[in-house]
């Protein structure tokens, strides 16, 4: 098998899929490649991903704003139903993380969705919470559940309506620089193109040795989370997104169960990550100290991998070292609310056009993505 293709896209999570879905647009002839059995089975498929334009570093707070307006007005056909749910987030703080909380609300900044709220209020809205534990907290009314699954099937979707070719159970073993682009072997043959965009997430800097690229230094990061049943008598609907200002934890509401993670963030190699018995353990320890929850029974427990590089900033540009290899890496835990606005941009440059001025409108600055910025640090 030796078919050939102007862009070859590593990886069919979130990030893969989504510049995939933007570039097919443009009439090239775009390959999408998964060494899985399905796209997104790694960190897209265990995602319980959040909208929220104050999360994160500035680039993807940036990305974030820039990605609202896709979510709130997606192309025709792209998927049946909304794909935003309204969640307040609320990060709180026990006494000894006032002062945490202040520089949180300091970084942030003052009026919009967000507002700072005391122990009374605080307990009068979250009545889970258990009393005095915590001493205050800050509001955001600005957050929203994503439907990740329709999210990624609607890329998917698009970039198939617009031509494009996905792959399963291809995993790249071997990158091949030519006279005119790349060669991709894997086991069962090999394919061609003149550009190669690295969406691989954990698995990141792994194909980019292959290719001869510059090292990033990206560490995948275990993250484990679980499902519990409510404890009775409470209504949980309403329950906001619940954060410890230190991200010692989350909780919430997952249909009439509760969602909840230590926020744990543990160096791993590339794996089909699997949940550690610690992880779990501390989990349900903190959580039972939050708040008014007995843990009886873990009904499901799993675990992702978040990849970052040392300021936690995706890494989207051409390396400096070999011609026509693109990064589109270490996005973290932010790599679905960002996915619209951050395809769009590294489409832009992948075809050497101007910048989409929605984006740089956010106070977005290219440089805070750039591979060299990466690899120095």
């Amino acid at each position: 098998m030796s078919e050939n293709y102007d862009i070859a896209v590593i990886g069919a999570g979130i990030a893969g899929a989504s510049v995939a879905a933007n570039l097919a647009k443009t009439g090239k002839q775009v390959l999408l490649l998964e060494m899985e059995s399905q796209p997104g089975y790694h960190t897209t498929g265990r995602s319980a991903a959040i909208f929220s334009p104050v999360y994160g570093p500035e680039p993807i707070r940036a990305l974030t704003r820039a990605s609202r307006d896709f979510f709130n007005t997606l192309p025709h056909g792209f998927s049946d139903s909304p794909l935003l749910r309204p969640r307040s987030a609320c990060f709180l703080a026990r006494e000894d993380q006032l002062s945490d909380l202040s520089d949180l609300q300091t970084e942030l900044g003052g009026g919009g969705a967000i507002s700072a709220i005391d122990q009374d209020v605080l307990q009068t809205r979250i009545p889970l919470l258990r009393k005095g534990y915590a001493a205050a907290a800050l509001w955001d009314d600005g957050t929203a559940e994503i439907d990740v699954a329709a999210l990624h099937q609607g890329y998917l979707r698009q970039f198939k309506a617009n031509g494009g070719a996905v792959h399963t159970n291809r995993e790249v073993q071997k990158i091949t620089k030519t006279s005119n682009g790349w060669t991709l072997a894997f086991a069962q043959g090999a394919f061609s193109a003149k550009c190669v965009v690295n969406a691989s997430g954990a698995w990141a800097d792994v194909l980019g040795e292959m290719a001869g690229a510059e090292r990033i230094g990206l560490i995948p990061k275990r993250r484990t989370a679980l499902i519990i049943d409510a404890p009775d008598g409470y209504d949980i609907s309403n329950l906001p997104l619940t954060v410890d200002v230190h991200e010692e934890f989350y909780l919430k509401p997952e249909a009439s169960k509760l969602l909840i993670s230590p926020a744990n963030e543990d160096r791993e190699v590339p794996c089909d990550v699997q949940p550690d018995e610690m992880d779990i353990a501390i989990c349900v320890d903190r959580i039972e100290r939050a708040f008014d929850i007995s843990v009886r029974r873990i009904e499901r427990s799993w675990a992702g991998l978040r990849s970052f590089v040392a300021d936690k900033s995706p890494v989207a540009g051409f390396s400096q070292q070999v011609e026509g290899f693109y990064w589109l890496a270490g996005q973290g835990g932010y790599g679905i609310q960002s996915a619209p606005a951050l395809a769009e941009y590294a489409a832009a440059e992948i075809l050497g056009q101007d910048i989409p001025e929605h984006i740089l409108g956010e106070g977005f600055d290219p440089a805070w993505l750039k591979p060299d910025r990466a690899s120095l640090q």
